[in-house]
């Protein structure tokens, strides 16, 4: 009996969900394809405190999984993007998710969805600054 009732609930808690996911999907496509590479290049300067910001500013927007933000960080660092910016954007690429937000916050609540992807963006930044210092230290 408490089975066909969590089955039952969670049946219904996904036919809610579902149209959200989907979405959420759709508009990240077409995001995504909307906004050529290269624009993204055009948008970092070589400033060493505001390119990060960008990097993740972008990266939460354009959120997606890890093996596609490797290629991008790539494709980014070949036309000149500072390594400090590319890792916040890989970073917050991964861990944050404004898009997602409306799906995220369905289902874990809104307070800690915009708590999380607070944390997740400053904690891109952190990394990257983190990962540039490492970087220097065992290139010298």
């Amino acid at each position: 009996m408490q089975l066909k009732k969590a089955f039952i609930q969670t049946a219904n808690g996904f036919r809610q969900f579902f149209p959200v996911v989907l979405g959420t999907m759709l508009f990240l496509s077409v995001f995504i394809a909307a906004f050529p590479k290269e624009m993204y290049t055009s948008l970092f300067g070589g400033n060493k405190f505001l390119d990060p910001f960008i990097g993740a500013a972008l990266g939460s927007i354009l959120s997606g999984n890890p093996v596609t933000s490797y290629i991008l960080g790539g494709e980014l660092i070949s036309k000149g993007v500072s390594l400090l910016a590319v890792t916040a954007f890989i970073t917050a690429w991964v861990t944050v998710g404004i898009i997602q937000l409306p799906a995220e916050s369905l289902m874990l609540g809104k307070k800690f969805a915009i708590t999380r992807n607070i944390i997740s963006f400053l904690s891109s930044i952190a990394a990257a600054a983190m990962a540039l210092i490492t970087f220097s230290i065992i290139s010298v």
